[in-house]
């Protein structure tokens, strides 16, 4: 498996989404993200993208934004090192003395995954619910 950083892709980010079911953004809003990213690792097999991983944020909060890997090749390791990868960047953008927060939105089900990793779920005695809105507007044609 050969891991690359920062050359996501539309082409790959959409393939990949759809892989796990996952809704597609515009292509402009997904232009805009993916060059607005901190960090993206994207996993190959073969020249074949198989798997990516993207971190979003400010500098003290990050935020996991997407981790797919096709079905296909689950269950052999590659989610883990993306996250390896993801969660390294923040550990060397975080400076001595400095504390960061990684936060994400699991799918159902792969919340464990997550805990082996040392997140916790929210709520908890230091954080309440996690929420979210999401806002559309007119047809999106993807």
């Amino acid at each position: 498996m050969d891991y690359k950083e920062n050359i996501l892709g539309c082409e790959v980010y959409y393939g990949l989404r759809e892989s796990a079911g996952w809704h597609n953004f515009s292509k402009e809003q997904t232009e805009r993200a993916l060059a607005n990213s901190l960090y993206t690792v994207t996993a190959f097999n073969e020249n074949q993208a198989v798997g990516m991983g993207r971190l979003i944020g400010d500098g003290m909060y990050f935020m996991i934004a997407d981790l797919v890997v096709h079905p296909d090749f689950q269950k052999r390791g590659i989610g883990g090192a993306i996250m390896d990868l993801l969660i390294g960047y923040v550990s060397r953008e975080t400076p001595v003395e400095g504390r960061s927060s990684i936060q994400l939105i699991a799918e159902p089900g792969k919340e464990a995954f997550y805990e082996k990793r040392g997140f916790k779920r929210i709520p908890h005695e230091f954080c309440g619910s996690g929420m979210r809105k999401v806002i559309r507007r007119g047809t999106m044609k993807v």
